[in-house]
């Protein structure tokens, strides 16, 4: 990428250990104290009552961090593009459709099947919100926030295709067992962003981005740190450090084996 992304950031939000809420985890994330309390997702009133016996928590985390986001911009979440990203999706129903695949009775239920999708969240979204904007899935394993921050740049920077905003919601929650030992994570953690491609009323913060093979950037409590290398969408916590400082900052997200993503952070 010679030429860097420029965008701004209109609304956050963000549910992790310790983090509930982007309007709490400021204090946090600017160095005033953090415990990393379990990530309490909040409840979904947004589903019609079948279709919310049905989700888990992935959805149940990627819906509340993408409505929490909105509102932090103060838009209307069915006008806004998305971009949806996770690591690896529902593990718990990937874990009941392997039980039941391994079992004497092998059929899989049509609910299991769509549920195990990648793109699930996205599909939610849209029943929820209404919202019928185009949509993007991305999946990189550790660098899959970076990922889809990325994505949503690009888009971005085709008016044609975002009308000015749009909206990413990253997310990841741990693989129950036997699964979880090939693939730890500590806790659930969704991150939610609302970007502009250019300065309004709402914003928060100017981000440029760029590609680099810089070392990714580490938080510098332990504790916060513990929360960032433990789920794959916590590697976006600097992000949000920054963001809570309202310091210019330069920093590095993990996006791929021998590729970063470098951001230049200041305030609106």
């Amino acid at each position: 990428m010679n030429t860097p992304l420029t965008a701004w950031i209109d609304g956050v939000s963000v549910y992790g250990p310790g983090l509930a809420g982007w309007d709490a985890a400021r204090s946090a994330l600017g160095g005033h104290g953090f415990s990393a309390t379990a990530t309490d997702i909040p409840r979904l009133s947004v589903l019609p009552p079948a279709e919310r016996r049905r989700v888990g928590t992935v959805v149940r985390l990627a819906l509340a961090t993408g409505l929490a986001a909105c509102d932090s911009a103060a838009a209307d979440p069915a006008e806004l593009p998305s971009v949806f990203a996770s690591s690896g999706g529902d593990g718990s129903n990937c874990h009941a459709i392997c039980e039941t695949l391994a079992s004497g009775d092998r059929l899989i239920s049509p609910i299991r099947f769509h549920n195990s999708v990648n793109n699930a969240a996205s599909g939610y979204w849209g029943i929820a919100t209404g919202a019928m904007a185009p949509s993007a899935i991305v999946s990189a394993y550790d660098g899959s926030f970076a990922a889809g921050l990325l994505e949503a740049m690009i888009q971005l920077a085709t008016p044609a295709e975002t009308a000015g905003r749009i909206l990413l919601v990253a997310y990841d929650v741990p693989y129950p067992p036997p699964l979880d030992a090939v693939r730890p994570m500590r806790d659930a953690c969704g991150i939610g962003l609302v970007l502009h491609d250019r300065p309004g009323a709402n914003a928060i913060a100017r981000i440029q981005v760029e590609t680099g093979n810089e070392a990714e950037s580490q938080m510098a409590d332990s504790a916060l740190e513990a929360v960032r290398t433990g789920n794959p969408t916590a590697r976006g916590l600097p992000l949000l450090a920054a963001l809570a400082t309202a310091r210019a900052r330069t920093l590095v997200l993990p996006w791929h084996e021998h590729l970063s993503l470098l951001l230049r952070v200041e305030a609106a």
